[in-house]
């Protein structure tokens, strides 16, 4: 029996903007990367899809839709998504045990 799980989507740690000069991250995938790496046991719950920086990102457009690019995002294996920092934070939170990020 295969379980679905909750699908977490990520920028690739680096990337270039051809708009601007240099290589760059993504400060809010970067701090969701940062709760993978500390607590491996709770990420092992979640289906982690890294995706390259430049629109459309097809495996965001083909699992989300067209509107939801904005990264990190949490798709919910019942159906809905999170793509706000906040959201997506209070429900690894809620639905994978991760703490709460301290005010």
């Amino acid at each position: 029996m295969t379980t679905i799980r909750d699908r977490l989507f990520v920028l690739e740690h680096e990337f270039s903007d051809p708009a601007l000069d240099g290589v760059y991250y993504c400060k809010d995938c970067v701090t969701v990367e940062g709760l993978l790496a500390l607590f491996p046991e709770r990420a092992a719950d979640l289906e982690v899809v890294r995706v390259p920086w430049p629109r459309p990102r097809q495996a965001v457009v083909d699992a989300l839709g067209e509107e939801n690019q904005n990264l990190p995002a949490l798709a919910f294996a019942e159906g809905g998504v999170v793509n706000e920092i906040e959201a997506l934070l209070s429900a690894l939170h809620s639905r994978h045990g991760f703490p709460k990020r301290h005010p």
